[in-house]
């Protein structure tokens, strides 16, 4: 039987890109997580998926709302990579981060490389996590390169 160390190790070893997915809390304020475990599901209608930890703080806000936003981060953006895939605890409030706002409310992260403003449509629970699928209501693109991530750290395309 395969321990948790070990499978933690192998998907260390598949290379994916870096999002922030957000979310609206009820005093308004933007709440996040940093990301690997997203996918687009289907080109029509237009689906993705969002893995979410069921202990984590963004789960219970993307229930309520039924909303969540995927910004994918390009290569400059390591530092905001980096604040959200803290602990809340550790996160300041003072730090000002910058967002765009759909026309839904949803918070993009300002000069990530795509954006996706979604509206859940199913939920599943799998093992300690919950699976939202999200219609995609809102898209964009920027130019430049994704910030990647490998081995346990960050990576750049050559």
């Amino acid at each position: 039987m395969p321990d948790s160390q070990t499978f933690r190790q192998a998907w260390g070893r598949f290379a994916t890109g870096v999002s922030i997915v957000t979310t609206i809390q009820p005093d308004g304020r933007v709440h996040g997580m940093a990301a690997n475990g997203i996918a687009s599901v289907s080109l029509d209608p237009m689906l993705v998926l969002v893995c979410v930890g069921n202990d984590r703080s963004s789960h219970p806000l993307i229930k309520r709302t039924k909303r969540f936003a995927i910004s994918i981060l390009g290569e400059e953006q390591r530092e905001v990579a980096d604040y959200y895939a803290r602990p809340p605890e550790e996160k300041s409030e003072r730090r000002q981060l910058d967002f765009s706002f759909t026309k839904h409310g949803s918070a993009i992260v300002r000069n990530s490389v795509a954006s996706m403003d979604c509206h859940t449509v199913n939920e599943y629970v799998a093992g300690d996590h919950t699976i939202f699928i999200g219609e995609v209501d809102e898209i964009s693109t920027s130019p430049g390169r994704p910030l990647l991530f490998f081995e346990g750290e960050y990576r750049r395309l050559d």
